[in-house]
């Protein structure tokens, strides 16, 4: 309320009618008392009547006036709790807090959609010294969800910062640390992502990762890889299912996201849709970058993306890989081996190398593949050309492209007598994790923290002479 405002309340003017009604009221109440009192007072013991019906209501004043303090809603008197009184308070803390160790955190909570829903969680926030860095509104049917990243003290755990926002008004409340990383503001980081998924069609599923936060995708083919119908289709329009979404493939099928701890809001199954969209006007592409190195023998080889277009020539090194060779890498039949190369070279499944010779011939393909939450490494190197390096160099550039897609790890599922993939996954020098199970060893690489130049030398370093 402003002062001018504040004094025209002051000055409103008192009507007649209501002094006339005050003044008979104290005259009535006068001519009761009088009459009890002379009433009372002729009486032998009148005096002492009088004298206990005063003591009686002086005790129910007092006590009445006890109870309304003790018990009002209302802030004491000398309080002042408005805008000003709160900004001092923080602008005292600042000045007079010494500098405590932060930590980021990402938080999430609905709140009612009602003026001063949203400032009573902000005054809670800044009781425990924590700074809002960005804030989203998701609105919803009933109530807005709101998306925090914050910076609070070290000292302040998680549970605490959880009760407080509930009792703010705060409910089904997420919260779990952030980075760096999540300093970029989200129309920049979407802007990002879209540009990623408009150069690589192979970008899709991880921008769906990154845009949504952990959650897991899987890319559901209209067609098995024995070509049969799956029946895995969505509407155009998408399906939203609460912590699920099913989003139409533009290559066919669906592509299902799922995130059972955290529900999605409309505004995330609008943006995921969008990116989808784009991806389908756009059609398929893959960049078309090609690294031309040399063999300790003076031979010249040619590392490049492939995709579906390279089919023919996957199955033409197929046919010249020995059974031994094919059974080391598909772990099965190897009359099956040719089917699944549609669905390996197929960039909304990941992203493939191929190794071609100077006349053009395709030597060796290698698989960075999509496996929900996990990432799969797979070489083919042709019987003639192994032993040269190609599979470590090809691991290496694999290995390199999962840490620019921000993987936490990569696996690679060989024979335990693969000795070849064995020693290319060590010379990575990365912490290994093995597990052997009926003569199949699964090897996990982990990538935290690493530099995705760690597995890029120079060209001239890779293939000493």
């Amino acid at each position: 309320m402003t002062d001018v405002t504040s004094a025209k309340s002051a000055r409103r003017p008192h009507h007649w009618r209501r002094d006339l009604i005050e003044l008979a009221a104290l005259f009535t109440a006068v001519a009761v008392a009088d009459a009890i009192a002379n009433l009372i007072g002729h009486q032998p013991d009148g005096p002492y009547l009088l004298m206990a019906s005063a003591v009686a209501l002086v005790a129910t004043a007092a006590f009445h006036t006890w109870w309304a303090r003790r018990h009002s809603h209302a802030p004491p008197p000398d309080t002042d709790t408005g805008p000003g009184r709160l900004a001092a308070d923080v602008e005292e803390a600042v000045e007079t807090d010494e500098p405590a160790e932060t930590v980021l955190w990402r938080m999430r909570t609905t709140v009612r959609d009602a003026p001063g829903a949203l400032a009573a969680l902000c005054i809670a926030l800044a009781r425990h010294r924590i700074d809002i860095l960005t804030l989203q509104t998701h609105p919803l049917a009933e109530g807005t969800v709101d998306e925090f990243l914050l910076r609070a003290p070290a000292s302040l755990p998680a549970q605490q910062l959880t009760r407080e926002i509930s009792a703010a008004g705060g409910s089904a409340t997420w919260i779990e640390r952030a980075d760096a990383h999540d300093l970029v503001d989200t129309p920049t980081r979407v802007l990002g992502l879209a540009t990623r998924t408009a150069l690589d069609a192979a970008e899709l599923p991880l921008a769906l990762r990154q845009l949504l936060g952990r959650c897991t995708i899987h890319s559901l083919p209209a067609l098995s890889i024995t070509g049969r119908p799956t029946g895995e289709s969505a509407p155009v329009e998408g399906v939203l299912e609460e912590t699920v979404m099913r989003l139409r493939d533009p290559s066919g099928g669906a592509i299902t996201v799922e995130r059972p701890y955290l529900p999605f809001t409309p505004t995330e199954f609008a943006r995921a849709r969008a990116l989808v969209e784009l991806d389908a006007r756009l059609g398929p592409r893959v960049p078309r970058s090609e690294d031309v190195l040399t063999l300790p023998e003076g031979n010249e080889i040619t590392v490049r993306r492939a995709d579906r277009g390279d089919l023919d020539a996957a199955l033409a090194m197929h046919g010249r890989c020995s059974e031994h060779t094919l059974g080391l890498r598909y772990h099965g039949p190897v009359r099956d081996a040719d089917r699944y190369l549609d669905h390996l070279l197929s960039p909304r499944f990941g992203r493939t190398l191929a190794v071609q010779t100077a006349s053009g011939r395709l030597v060796a393909l290698g698989h960075l593949l999509w496996d929900g939450d996990e990432t799969e490494v797979a070489l083919l190197v042709e019987d003639d050309w192994q032993r040269r390096g190609i599979g470590s160099e090809l691991l290496g550039r694999l290995v390199a492209l999962a840490v620019e897609a921000g993987c936490e790890s990569v696996y690679a599922v060989t024979q335990a007598h693969n000795t070849g993939m064995v020693a290319a996954m060590r010379a990575l020098s990365l912490p290994l994790d093995y597990q052997i199970e009926e003569g199949t060893l699964v090897i996990t690489a982990r990538l935290a923290a690493v530099p995705a130049e760690q597995f890029a030398p120079p060209a001239e370093q890779r293939f000493p002479h």
